[in-house]
């Protein structure tokens, strides 16, 4: 089963010449970083569901935080929290494969 994880964009920023949006998102008290590509409409302070590093929708925060503590109460949010980052050690590979397309 997969499982998105709430969070709250805390601060926005574009890469690959403002071709790509990336946000830092915060898990109760966890900071990751994670893609608004899905959302581009989302901004700073909003809640968004997180899947594999990809914010997938905005959620309000009761929503939100309600999300949060079920994941607390069944043990999943450490696991979780671990896989909803995109690795900027990772970002090289996706600077490979845009210039691979260029080509």
């Amino acid at each position: 089963m997969c499982l998105a994880i709430p969070g709250k964009i805390k601060s926005i920023e574009t890469m690959y010449d403002g071709l790509v949006r990336m946000a830092k998102i915060e898990f109760g008290g966890i900071v990751k970083q994670a893609s608004l590509e899905m959302v581009p409409h989302a901004k700073i302070g909003d809640y968004v569901l997180v899947h594999v590093g990809v914010a997938i929708s905005i959620v309000d925060e009761e929503e939100a935080k309600k999300s949060f503590e079920y994941l607390e109460l069944i043990g999943e949010i450490e696991e979780l929290i671990e896989h909803t980052q995109t690795d900027r050690n990772d970002m090289h590979l996706l600077d490979s494969k845009k210039s691979e397309d260029l080509d």
